[in-house]
């Protein structure tokens, strides 16, 4: 817990407690449906909370958002998004249905009102549009972008995000390139400035 509070300290009681329980939270769970590797277990808060929490120290999520949280894996970076903007609204979703059975979860054992999940791809989403869809690296920027793009709400004022914002490592050159898109990329290393985020980017796409 430590290194998120390195870099982030107004938390209510509440959210403190949230963030608290994840680390017991996903111990618990991951013995049942292995979800998170054993070595990242052990540093939850470091490679999965505060990364997770790059997109807050970037993007001022307004209340009232509704974020699409695409391939959600355990949960990042929706959980730990959901409990940093209480009044932010989020939709976790992923194709494989154990990983949706843990974030149901830990959601629930958090008390998280502002979190939904569903056992389902991006191109099977229906009848629904977001103010944002946020992500972690499950796949290149083209297919991101080109799952993400029918499901964002047009016409979001300038100051408001939309889009994509997702998180990214390495070289994204060609990546950028072949998705066509003209990101905006912020690098962690100057955020959170740990070994773990050298070459890890948010990258967002308007």
């Amino acid at each position: 817990m430590e290194a998120v509070l390195r870099y982030f300290g107004d938390f209510s009681p509440a959210q403190l407690a949230q963030f608290e329980a994840l680390e017991g939270l996903y111990r618990e769970w991951n013995e049942k449906i292995n979800v998170i590797s054993r070595k990242d277990i052990d540093a939850l808060y470091e490679k999965h909370v505060l990364h997770s929490l790059a997109i807050a120290a970037v993007a001022d999520l307004p209340n009232g958002l509704q974020v699409l949280d695409l391939g959600t894996g355990g949960g990042f970076p929706g959980i730990p998004l959901a409990i940093f903007f209480p009044e932010v609204k989020f939709h976790l979703v992923d194709s494989i249905g154990k990983k949706i059975k843990v974030v149901q979860g830990v959601a629930e054992a958090l008390g998280l009102k502002n979190v939904t999940t569903a056992h389902t791809r991006a191109e099977d989403i229906k009848n629904r549009k977001f103010d944002l869809v946020v992500s972690r690296a499950v796949a290149p920027l083209n297919d991101l972008w080109r799952w993400s793009k029918p499901l964002v709400k047009t016409g979001a004022p300038g100051d408001r995000p939309s889009g994509l914002i997702c998180l990214k490592g390495g070289d994204l050159a060609q990546e950028i390139s072949e998705s066509g898109t003209r990101p905006k990329m912020v690098e962690i290393y100057k955020l959170f400035p740990e070994d773990f985020f050298r070459e890890k980017y948010v990258v967002a796409v308007r």
